[in-house]
């Protein structure tokens, strides 16, 4: 499909029924959460919407590695974030339910943000060190009870597809809790809707799913934090396309 072909696919296609399904979805999840579903609503909806996404866009997705996931074990999942699209790829193709750690901002999207708090998501409030620290324990009372949380430790989208330095937030409730994380390696969401883009292309996409990283034993005395926030990094970067690197 040539570029303008899918310009106006995009426009007359795929962003009309885009956002009937979101609002629709967003409906469905409050409703559903609200009624006392949340185990099941909190997640197939969204994992639902998430994949007709990809599919409205035309982008090829690829999983790797699934395997690696435990389905009776919580994990805190870390991934790098390239692009709005990051979103649709981790809930439609995961293959577990989690809870997302987001920006507070996000919870102003009409219909959007509602349906998120009636599932549980955790806003991430850094206005105050009171704010963010009441986000991590809101996050850490998610993990008590079982759930396993996707956040994206960089904080924001890359501008240049490339990764950023991770922050230790995630790494400190996985400590806490004594979870495991599981990196992940996004690849083509950068190319599909880069940040502060309303373009979208058609492009492949890639989910990598990496080996647990255990937290078992450490001693946040000893800068072990600072190690697992690297390693973790470095795992991530790992998998990366040559062009993200």
């Amino acid at each position: 499909m040539t570029r303008t072909l899918y310009t106006i696919y995009t426009w007359l296609i795929f962003v009309p029924i885009f956002v009937v399904l979101t609002i629709l979805t967003a409906l469905i999840t409050f409703a559903g959460c609200l009624l006392g579903g949340e185990r099941i609503f909190a997640y197939y909806p969204g994992m639902i919407w998430s994949r007709l996404t990809c599919y409205l866009a035309l982008c090829l997705v690829k999983v790797r590695r699934r395997e690696y996931i435990n389905r009776k074990q919580s994990y805190v999942f870390a991934a790098n974030h390239q692009g709005a699209f990051d979103i649709f790829l981790i809930y439609g193709f995961l293959g577990v339910p989690i809870k997302w750690v987001m920006k507070a901002s996000l919870g102003k999207i009409p219909f959007v943000g509602a349906a998120c708090r009636a599932a549980g998501f955790i806003f991430v409030d850094n206005s105050t060190r009171k704010a963010a620290a009441k986000s991590v324990i809101e996050a850490e009372k998610a993990l008590k009870n079982g759930a396993s949380i996707a956040i994206f430790p960089e904080g924001s989208r890359t501008h240049d597809g490339k990764m950023a330095k991770f922050k230790k937030g995630a790494f400190q409730m996985a400590f806490d809790q004594h979870l495991p994380i599981i990196p992940i390696t996004l690849n083509g969401p950068f190319h599909v809707l880069p940040v502060h883009s309303l373009n979208l292309k058609h492009h492949k996409m890639e989910m990598i799913i990496h080996p647990p990283v255990s937290t078992e034993g450490m001693d946040i005395a000893h800068n072990s934090l600072k190690a697992l926030t690297e390693q973790t990094h470095k795992i991530v970067y790992s998998a990366l396309w040559e062009e993200y690197k």
